[in-house]
């Protein structure tokens, strides 16, 4: 066996994939004087350096949960004009993560607040910080799980460490004393440690209600909204907007 055959069996093994894909090209290169040898080397660990980079991005984001893959570019921004672009749009140089603020979406069913909410997460796990997406009810199930097993303490730890950590549909189904205890307790642990985002369809004064305790709610309230960022969206719903247009078309003819 050769030392170039030893060579290619080396790299898979180091897995440099990229190396072992581009290995030949540069060895041309070099035969013909198109390249240094520091040059090429310095190429091939570039590539490879990108290459795991982009690998662990995908990872993370894969990791996240999220719903679907959509960026603040794939938002129609134009459909709801009380949303102020520019402050959207800033959430993309991920300060609120080093300030360590939340971000709630407050609006009626369809206006685009989980798709914003997926887009700044996949932003933030685009940028290698740790992120999490789960709706309310299936985070409060799995709390309430945890409960019952006597691993509440290691699963809100495990919540806990997110950099960002994204609560989607706050209000869609009610929530009962014990749901809304152990979520305060996540809340709480992550109360100026870590970035959370919240996308409800209820006003912040419908929460007492919605947890069957105002003094729960407030709780939560508190936290979450001191050091926010409060997005009131009230606009329509993307979800009809196909109908509205179609309508308006019928109406025309």
């Amino acid at each position: 066996m050769n030392n170039y055959v030893k060579l290619l069996n080396n790299l898979e093994k180091l897995k440099l994939i990229k190396t072992k894909e581009n290995l030949d090209n540069y060895i041309d290169l070099i035969n013909d004087n198109k390249k240094t040898l520091v040059d090429a080397l310095y190429e091939l660990t570039n590539q490879e350096l990108e290459f795991k980079n982009t690998k662990a991005i995908t990872a993370l984001v894969r990791m996240a949960g999220f719903p679907y893959y959509k960026t603040f570019e794939d938002f129609d921004f134009s459909f709801q004009p009380t949303i102020n672009k520019e402050e959207i749009l800033d959430f993309k140089n991920l300060r609120f993560i080093e300030n360590k603020e939340n971000i709630l979406f407050v609006g009626s069913p369809g206006v685009g607040k989980t798709h914003l909410a997926t887009s700044i997460g996949i932003q933030a796990a685009s940028n290698r910080h740790s992120t999490y997406f789960i709706s309310c009810h299936d985070l409060i199930t799995n709390l309430k799980k945890a409960n019952y097993e006597n691993r509440l303490a290691d699963k809100i730890k495990n919540y806990e460490k997110y950099s960002v950590f994204i609560i989607d549909e706050v209000g869609y189904l009610p929530i009962d004393i014990e749901g809304a205890n152990l979520l305060f307790q996540l809340i709480n642990k992550r109360y100026e440690k870590h970035t959370t985002i919240i996308t409800t369809n209820k006003p912040f004064g419908q929460w007492g209600e919605l947890f069957g305790d105002n003094m729960i709610a407030n709780a939560i309230l508190d936290r979450l909204v001191h050091h926010s960022h409060i997005i009131n969206i009230t606009g329509k719903s993307y979800r009809t907007k196909n109908l509205i247009v179609d309508s308006e078309n019928d109406n025309c003819n």
